[in-house]
């Protein structure tokens, strides 16, 4: 059965009520502030009610544990016209943790929104790992048949296939980011820059030198920052022609984690001596680059300039991580 949409082509600029699952955490926190700041209704669920900011409500729910009827009392309740899928994760869980939070997650929601009187569109926020890795001096536009190296990249990639195979079928309006390696304010302390911004905000609060002994720093990745993800799902929410889409979301450059962590140390201005392990394996297996030319063409959306600000607000609020 093929459920209306609740809002068509005519009326991409009015207000919606939107749901922010995991709303509370790295991904979730500043889309929820910056819709309430284009003056929509915003409920963020999370595992825990935390403060999110003035304007966002706060629902309290353990999605990775709850079951599909749960989920769907919820959006009842809450009545959305969006939900955007910011929960999920990677740092630090299992492989079994990391299906429940995201593929698990995802088939209960999609469900539970295919049960609402109106065609919901369910904002999936995937990821760079769906692809995999090609070689170098190569882009990946989202024609490029999906590869995952790694158990995260098949998880997300699972969900993207499910929320396009939901949206062939009428049950919700669905749209998938595959977004880049983020880079913002509340960096997961599991990441690799979380990782580092906390040794270097011990050392600084020693008084000491700070003495960094990492993994091989030469695979090229495309980073980008949380800013523009942020305006990339805040634009997937309204425009109609983003429906039924996979975008890509990143900046459309491969750089180093070498340059990221020595950008990362220029900006905190903490002495640091970094050691770095010898590389293993080819190049050809560490290069990641998004072609972002529909999110340009489907959102009108472009990546700044560079990361040298988004890496600021990481350093600054490093030791104040927020968990989903």
């Amino acid at each position: 059965m093929i459920v209306e949409p609740r809002h068509s082509a005519e009326d991409a600029g009015q207000r919606r009520r939107v749901a922010v699952l995991g709303g509370t955490g790295f991904l979730g926190r500043p889309i929820c502030r910056a819709l309430v700041d284009q003056g929509h209704t915003v409920i963020a669920v999370a595992r825990t009610a935390r403060d999110v900011g003035p304007g966002v409500a706060v629902r309290a729910l353990d999605l990775a544990a709850a079951d599909v009827d749960e989920i769907t009392a919820v959006l009842r309740d809450l009545d959305p016209d969006v939900v955007i899928n910011a929960a999920g994760g990677m740092w630090g869980l299992t492989d079994a943790q990391m299906l429940a939070v995201n593929v698990t997650l995802v088939e209960r929601l999609i469900e539970a929104a295919g049960r609402l009187p109106g065609r919901v569109r369910v904002i999936q926020l995937g990821s760079v790992h769906e692809y995999g890795l090609v070689p170098v001096d190569t882009s990946m536009p989202e024609a490029l048949p999906p590869a995952p190296v790694m158990p995260y990249g098949e998880f997300k990639l699972r969900c993207t296939t499910a929320v396009a195979e939901a949206h062939r079928q009428g049950l919700i309006e669905g749209v998938t980011l595959r977004v880049g390696n983020v880079i913002g304010a509340g960096q997961p302390g599991h990441s690799l820059l979380g990782v580092v911004a906390g040794r270097l905000r011990a050392a600084q609060r020693a008084g000491e030198r700070a003495r960094l002994e990492l993994a091989p720093l030469g695979s090229r990745r495309d980073f980008v920052g949380l800013s523009d993800v942020v305006a990339a799902v805040l634009l997937a929410a309204t425009r109609p022609a983003a429906a039924g889409h996979v975008i890509n979301i990143g900046r459309g450059e491969a750089t180093s984690a070498r340059d990221m962590v020595h950008l990362l140390i220029d900006v905190s201005e903490v002495p640091t001596d970094l050691v770095e392990a010898d590389p293993t394996g080819p190049a050809e297996t560490s290069w990641q680059r998004l072609d972002v030319g529909l999110a340009a063409e489907v959102l009108g959306w472009s990546p700044s300039e560079d990361l040298h600000t988004e890496m600021k607000q990481l350093w600054e609020h490093a030791g104040a991580e927020v968990p989903a």
